[in-house]
C-alpha cells in the first residue's frame, strides 16, 4: 500500500502544478461537443472521489462482500457544473477529498485490504484492488488532462 499511497501523492502534485499553470481557457476547452474538457474531466475525479471515499470508508464497517454501486459519471459532471465552477474551488476539492482518501489508505492494515468487494454480475475483489484501480484510474485521468 505504501507504493500506492506514493503514487497518489504524486499525482496530487503533478496533477495541481499541472492546474496551476494552466490558462482557464486551456482548461475549459472541449475537444469536441462530446467530449469533457480537462476541468471537466477535474470534477469527473472529483466525482470518483467522492463516490470511492464512500465505499473505501463503508467497506470498513458493512456487511462482507460489500456490493458495489455504480454512479452515473456523465450525469454528474452535468449536474455539477464542473465547466462553469471556479477552478480554484474545484482544484481544492480535488486535493481534499484525496487527502482524506490517503488518510484512509494510510489506516488499512492486511486485513482490511483482504475485505471482499462484489463488483458487476457477482464478480469478487478486494479492498486493495479497488484502492489500486482508484489510483489508476486518476493516473489515466490526469494524463488525459496533462496532454
Amino acid at each position: 500500500m505504501t507504493e500506492t499511497i506514493h503514487r497518489l501523492e504524486e499525482l496530487l502534485r503533478s496533477g495541481m502544478e499541472y492546474v496551476s499553470n494552466s490558462s482557464e481557457l486551456e482548461l475549459t476547452k472541449r475537444p469536441s461537443i462530446e467530449k469533457w474538457s480537462k476541468k471537466e474531466i477535474l470534477g469527473h475525479l472529483i466525482d470518483s472521489g467522492i463516490n470511492n471515499l464512500q465505499r473505501f470508508t463503508e467497506i470498513q464497517f458493512e456487511a462482507k462482500p460489500y456490493k458495489i454501486r455504480k454512479y452515473g459519471q456523465n450525469e454528474l459532471v452535468k449536474a455539477n457544473d464542473y465547466q462553469n465552477a471556479r477552478t480554484k474551488e474545484i482544484v481544492g476539492f480535488w486535493l481534499a477529498i484525496n487527502k482524506r482518501i490517503q488518510s484512509l489508505m494510510e489506516k488499512q492494515t492486511e486485513k482490511t485490504l483482504n475485505y471482499k468487494i462484489e463488483l458487476e454480475k457477482g464478480e469478487l475483489t478486494d479492498l486493495k484492488f479497488l484502492i489500486e484501480d482508484y489510483v489508476g484510474h486518476m493516473e489515466h485521468h490526469l494524463k488525459q488532462i496533462m496532454k
